[in-house]
């Protein structure tokens, strides 16, 4: 059995045991005002386990692959090493700074920087159109989560006291 039915395999059993516990043991504990409740706490807990249960079926039945002939598409993994690894990697890498750089420079300053360095590590050379792209993106985001959903997220590295 190929590597990508093993990991299928491994996600069914885990969505069974998730969905059983869903679908028989958080129910019981319900207070008696929320059993009649048309959503329960176990709602969405029940429904990824069905969609995980389905999706893991599909792949371990071989379902969605189509021929037995890889396409020019997928992933050869006995050809690990003529992919962009390093690229994949360096991306990586990117993300975790990215995290840690949320609040010495602040969400604007990081998410700048962010997609800035990502897109030239994908290869991106106009610079112009990279920073306008990126700022707007920047302050898109945050306008929408600071102004619209009303969290709070500072937007300037904490040493300005803004």
């Amino acid at each position: 059995m190929a590597l990508d039915r093993w990991i299928a395999l491994v996600i069914l059993l885990m969505s069974t045991a998730y969905g059983y516990t869903a679908f028989f043991t958080m129910d019981g504990t319900l207070a008696p005002f929320m059993r009649n409740n048309p959503i329960w706490p176990s709602s969405f807990p029940k429904l990824l386990s069905v969609m995980a249960m389905i999706g893991a079926l599909i792949i371990v039945l071989g379902f969605e692959k189509g021929g037995s002939d890889p396409a020019a598409g997928d992933i050869n993994y006995r050809r690990l090493t003529d992919y962009k690894l390093g690229q994949a990697l360096i991306l990586l890498g990117l993300m975790v700074a990215y995290a840690l750089m949320l609040r010495p420079l602040g969400f604007l300053g990081s998410t700048v920087g962010f997609l800035m360095t990502g897109a030239l590590i994908l290869g991106e050379r106009r610079f112009i159109v990279l920073t306008i792209i990126a700022l707007i993106a920047a302050v898109g985001v945050w306008y929408l989560v600071q102004e619209v959903l009303g969290i709070f997220l500072r937007p300037w590295p904490y040493f300005l006291g803004v």
